[in-house]
Formats: structure tokens, sequence, C-alpha cells
């Protein structure tokens, strides 16, 4: 007679993925903003339109193997704020303000305490942004995903008025660059950074990184900034004329998708000093300077174009809004790509 069969010999527990879920949804809760129509639980979440003359601007993308050095420290309560912190930033590029967020938690068996955490990371930065957690989907696949691991992936939705939506056609000769700090190497260069940390310099996620003075996992796992509050300050008072988030292809892939085909972005790389822990990867692993432009942020997470005019009043702005943003580089006349310089 043959054994019964059934779906937690399968490595799936339906149950302890449900009071999970009923565990975290006053959690949710805290997310709600003016628009939404239903709580979390529906089969599709559902938001107010923001109008006639808006446009809806929408974003997806995954924390990528950032997740590796949080399953390996055992901290898993940041993640959560990274993927929602770089959707926004991936629309506020356009002028666009968050609305609500979707996301996707997969692993290959369900772990409510991993759950919880990541959670509470999504729901912290929901609420900081003013941006609802509408909902998602988390799915248990053994077999599909190492044991002990899991994947974060996020859809943002985010509007703007289509007179103010920000394209960088506008940009000519002469305007200027400023740029933004990051917080780290944010979510993009992992795969890179983890093979010089941990397989080449055989580092623990708590020991201290040489001459950067942080332990592995403090550095590694710093949250990925949102830059939606300065920048929104920013754009109330000064025309931007185009802006980019630097994330995966770093500055040579990023920049010229908002560059007018007839220019050139010029970055001076004497204008800022990227923090300790970029050289140490750099130096550590023999990484090439154009490598390492291309794949981590170098310390600036963004990047807006204005007029050389408003450069002060911009500068002045971002000041007061906590930032110390600096003036990076310039448009020039070309052919649409970036150049650096020093």
């Amino acid at each position: 007679m043959r054994a019964k069969s059934s779906y937690s010999k399968a490595g799936i527990d339906i149950d302890a993925k449900m009071i999970a879920l009923r565990a975290v949804k006053k959690m949710v809760k805290t997310t709600v903003v003016p628009g939404q129509i239903c709580e979390i639980g529906s089969f599709g979440g559902m938001f107010s339109s923001p109008g006639k003359n808006m446009a809806l601007i929408a974003s997806t993308d995954g924390v990528g193997t950032k997740l590796k050095v949080a399953v390996l420290s055992g901290r898993h309560d940041t993640v959560g704020q990274d993927i929602v912190n770089h959707c926004i930033n991936d629309i506020l590029v356009h002028g666009a303000k968050p609305l609500f967020f979707l996301d996707y938690f997969a692993t290959a068996r369900f772990n409510p305490k991993i759950f919880k955490q990541v959670v509470s990371g999504l729901c912290r930065a929901c609420r900081e942004n003013n941006c609802a957690l509408l909902g998602g989907e988390t799915a248990e696949m053994p077999g599909l995903y190492p044991q002990g691991e899991y994947d974060l992936v996020g859809t943002i939705v985010g509007a703007v008025e289509r007179s103010k939506i920000i394209t960088g056609k506008n940009i000519r000769q002469g305007d200027m660059i400023l740029g933004l700090p990051s917080n780290g190497l944010h979510t993009n260069g992992f795969s890179l950074a983890r093979k010089i940390i941990f397989e080449q310099e055989k580092l623990d996620p708590g020991d201290i990184i040489p001459g950067v003075g942080r332990r592995v996992a403090d550095a590694l796992l710093a949250v990925h900034r949102s830059y939606l509050r300065p920048v929104s300050a920013l754009m109330n008072r000064v025309k931007i004329q185009g802006m980019a988030h630097i994330t995966g292809g770093g500055f040579q892939d990023n920049v010229p998708r908002v560059l007018p085909k007839d220019v050139n972005a010029v970055f001076d790389l004497t204008a800022w000093t990227p923090p300790p822990l970029f050289r140490y990867l750099q130096e550590r692993g023999s990484v090439d300077r154009e490598e390492m432009y291309r794949v981590f942020n170098m310390g600036i997470g963004l990047v807006i174009i204005i007029r050389a005019g408003e450069v002060p009043k911009a500068l002045k702005i971002l000041k007061q809004s906590k930032v110390k943003a600096l003036v990076i580089g310039k448009i020039e006349k070309g052919g649409g790509v970036v150049r650096l310089m020093n």
C-alpha cells in the first residue's frame, strides 16, 4: 500500500504561511494612505485613480544577491527597506511620488520569523515614504530555491502631473550635474563584493573590514537610501532637467538613459572621495577604475541635472533637507555618453 502524499510532505506548510500572514496584517495596516480602497488579503490591491491629469509611473526590481548577505548574517529587517526605497528612486527620477507598493517573497521553505522581519522592513519604508503596502505574493517552492534562502522583489506605482514629468529631453550643454550621497553599496554590485570579501579575503559577517572600520554585515547591509524627501523639496523650487538613479550599470549605463543624443555627461572624479568601502573593494579585488564605476555607485546614489544658474539655490535647499549634495560634473556637447575625468 502506497504511503499517503500531502503538500506538507512535499515541503510546503500552508498552515504556517497563513498564520504568519495573519500575524503581519496588523503591521501592514500601519502603511494605509488616502486613496487605498481595500486591505491586504484581497485577490487584487485597489487604489483610487489619482486624477485625469496625472500619469502613472511604475517600476519593478529586486534586492538581488544582497539577500545572501542577509541570510549569512542572520539579519532580515533591512532588506524590505532596500527594495521599497530602490523602487521609489526609480520612479522619482521621472518626478513621480509613490502611491502603493506590491511585494513578492519566495522561498524554499517558509520561515515565519524571517518573513516577519522582512515585512517589518517593507512597512517601515512605506511609512517613511507615505506609500501604501497594498499587497503581494508569498510563494513556497522547494527545489527551486536553496534551503534557508529567499528572493524579494517589488513593484511600485506612483503618480506625477503630466506637465511635470521629467524625461531629460531638455538637458543642454552648460547644465551642471549634482550628486547626492549614497548609503553604501545600496542594492547593486553584491556578486562582486561578496566574491572579494567572503571568498577571496575570507571575512565573516562579524569581522571588521580593514581600513573601513565597520563590521562586514553593517557595511554591506546598510539600507538603500530613499531620495524622495530631499528631491521633492527641490522639485518644488528648482526646475530639474533630468535625474538618474545610480544602480546596476553604474554611471556609464544609467546616466545615458536620460541624456539627449547631442550631449555628454562629464564627471569630475576629483569632486568627491568615494567612501572607504569602495576603495577596499577596488584594492583587494584589483578592480579597474572603469569597472568600479560601472558596477558600483561609488558613493553617489542619485544624479541631478539642472541649469548652471540654479546650482547655488539647489545646494541650499538640499542642505536644508540634510543632504550634502556636491557639484560633480557638467553637460558638454557630445553623443549621449558618459565621460569620467580626473
